[in-house]
């Protein structure tokens, strides 16, 4: 059952398994609102579910009365693939509500459970743009709770307020008697458009549970939008389908814009379908991959056991790794079997770093002792896909700017084989292919080709990562480009919806970036590959993070990227995101008036980089690290020591003062 719009222009929309005035709430019978809610579900109905709905109507009812307003129980929040307990509408305050039914106490990750709620609801549905929001939790079996203190934060939502059965009407009454709002169209409320920006984990989680990329995503961003794009997609599968024709489809996008949502969008959805295409989402991006797993194998297991089914995590595993596989895995089986792979569709995220031909055939030399390999990475495995008969479609996803690894041939190889080796292949190019940015100098010898069709619809122009300021990506583009007058306008816009901040003390960035995160918001920080000196801070690159506990794992654990202890690098965060990002700026890129010095740390010192594409591989993992975080982020650049050589203050002082001349403040 699709509880979801399937536009923004959606004018009634039944978020919610239950919902009525409060009064009507009050005289209703509790079994007929459980049947209600029951018959609204998407899953069967255990008993402890009911017991569980019969226990917070019970307690509703006895604290509600005499208050008016509305009441909606099981609240959607699908970016979240979870449901609010109890949203309440009253005096125009938003009370998000979670019952925690016979809890003692008050745990920290059911008080952060709450506030994500609430920050949900803030950033995400429009109704809720401008209206106070209270989270509570209620724990039902505590016999005593905290003092009630309403703290606000300037966005208007409050920190969460624990409470007991006893205390939860007097709760109420404080935030109703004191906090000051503006009228709310109640009976519109609900109805406003949801347009969430999923972290990519987030993503993949709803997708495999069965979401549609229109109910996870934003309808704002016009016509170059994910819900577009998915679609054009789409009807492209069919048609090679339909016609038996072999489709490439080359699709651009900004950083953080979703293409790779839209790839996991491709490889979900056509699983469920009646004639199952078999497609995958492949990667090169190994920590990317193994987060991904990992992720959706606990949301998996978590789901299935809340339904009371008996699973195995291994057995979860061997699925998710059906439609989400490493690119380089896909490779040597291919190597290993000359027919025709199971998958019709294949989506390659980041297709513009397959390898180059000098790459693939040393790899190939040392790695599987073949001699004499002559494909780049790219034709073969166009190569791969055209042993079908029939039909096949391969999807490349493109970014620009994201090179950081040597040997990487950028879109060209995929053109090229096309041209010289593949004629027969129609070519979807996206419009804005031509950019400077993807270097794709290729086209021009595919351009009037009867088989090239340039499509507007498979550029996703407009970055998700970031939903408060959409152009950090142009900002971080022009601060890399050196443009100092294009760098600050970029800058204002950002003022006021993207917290950023700089500083020369490290425990004052780590300081501001807690202090900035709420609920479960993920921190953390990030350095470059090639920042060797940021030892002294206890920054050590060199010490691998492992990223999945990175990722996923809570507050508790130190592997956690919130312990601020160790640092992902553009390897370990490309493809992925954090909330709120802690950049640790070495001396490896230094800001002159004549271009960024580029320098490598060897032995005893800083050597100087001199070949471009290193050159270019090292901004680019700083444009990667810079665009990690969605809410905001603080740029650490090390005041340097006059005591040593490798550290000394020069090697910062003039990066430090090109990025407050932008406008950035301290912290």
């Amino acid at each position: 059952m699709n509880l979801e719009p399937s536009s923004a222009d959606a004018t009634r929309v039944s978020r919610a398994w239950y919902r009525a005035p409060i009064e009507e709430f009050l005289h209703a019978e509790r079994d007929s609102i459980v049947g209600k809610l029951a018959g609204n579900s998407d899953f069967s109905t255990v008993l402890d579910q009911r017991d569980a709905w019969l226990m917070q109507i019970s307690v509703l009812q006895e604290q509600l009365v005499g208050l008016k307003g509305l009441i909606f129980m099981e609240f959607s929040i699908p970016r979240m693939g979870r449901r609010i307990d109890a949203v309440l509408l009253i005096h125009s305050i938003v009370f998000v509500v979670e019952f925690k039914v016979g809890e003692t106490l008050y745990q920290r990750a059911a008080v952060e459970q709450v506030w994500d709620y609430a920050l949900d609801l803030k950033n995400f549905h429009q109704g809720s743009h401008y209206a106070p929001i209270v989270p509570v939790l209620v724990a039902t079996g505590a016999s005593e709770s905290p003092s009630v203190k309403l703290q606000v934060d300037p966005d208007l939502v409050y920190q969460p307020v624990s409470v007991s059965c006893a205390t939860f009407r007097s709760a109420l009454d404080l935030a109703v008697g004191t906090i000051q709002a503006q009228p709310l169209d109640e009976a519109g409320w609900e109805g406003t458009p949801y347009l969430p920006t999923p972290t990519i984990i987030e993503a993949a989680k709803a997708l495999y549970g069965r979401h549609s990329v229109e109910a996870i995503a934003r309808h704002d961003a016009g016509a170059q939008n994910l819900a577009v794009t998915s679609r054009r997609i789409e009807e492209l599968v069919d048609t090679a389908r339909a016609n038996r024709r072999k489709i490439i489809c080359l699709v651009t996008g900004v950083p953080g814009a979703g293409k790779t949502l839209v790839g996991l969008n491709v490889a979900t959805q056509r699983r469920d379908r009646e004639q199952p295409t078999h497609a995958v989402y492949l990667s090169g991006n190994g920590p990317l991959v193994r987060v991904l797993h990992e992720a959706l194998a606990r949301d998996e297991l978590a789901r299935q056991k809340g339904r009371g089914e008996t699973v195995r995590k291994g057995k979860i595993r061997e699925s998710v790794k059906a439609f989400i596989q490493n690119v380089h895995h896909f490779r040597d089986d291919q190597l290993k079997d000359a027919r025709a792979p199971a998958e019709h569709v294949t989506i390659f995220d980041e297709a513009q770093r397959a390898w180059d031909l000098h790459k693939t055939a040393d790899f190939m030399l040392r790695k599987k002792k073949r001699a004499g390999f002559q494909q780049s990475e790219a034709e073969f495995l166009i190569s791969s896909m055209d042993r079908h008969a029939d039909w096949a479609v391969i999807i490349c996803l493109i970014g620009g700017g994201q090179e950081i690894h040597t040997g990487e041939a950028g879109i060209d190889a995929w053109i090229e084989a096309i041209r010289s080796k593949f004629p027969h292949w129609h070519m979807h190019i996206s419009s804005k292919l031509t950019d400077s940015e993807y270097g794709a100098k290729a086209l021009e010898t595919v351009k009037e080709w009867e088989h090239t069709h340039f499509d507007d619809c498979l550029h996703l122009a407009v970055s998700m990562r970031s939903f408060r300021a959409e152009n950090v990506s142009y900002f971080v583009k022009m601060l890399l480009d050196r443009d100092r007058s294009e760098a600050r306008e970029a800058f204002c816009k950002l003022t006021g919806r993207y917290p950023l901040a700089i500083t020369r003390d490290l425990s004052k960035a780590k300081q501001w970036i807690r202090g900035h995160a709420r609920g479960s918001e993920r921190y953390g920080i990030v350095a470059s590959s090639k920042a060797q000196r940021l030892k002294p801070d206890a920054i050590d690159i060199r010490v691998a993070i492992d990223p999945v506990h990175w990722f996923l794992d809570g507050k508790e654990d130190t592997r956690s990227s919130y312990y601020l202890e160790d640092a992902a690098t553009e390897f370990d965060v490309q493809g992925l995101e954090v909330d709120w990002a802690c950049v640790a700026w070495d001396g490896d890129l230094r800001f002159s008036g004549a271009g960024w010095g580029c320098h490598s740390f060897r032995g005893r010192g800083w050597c100087r980089i001199n070949k471009p594409e290193t050159q270019r591989n090292l901004c680019n993992a700083y444009r990667v690290l810079l665009t990690r975080a969605r809410q905001g982020m603080v740029i650490y650049v090390p005041p340097g020591d006059s005591n040593d050589p490798t550290r000394l203050p020069e090697f910062y002082d003039a990066t430090y003062e090109y990025l407050t001349g932008l406008g950035i403040l301290t912290a």
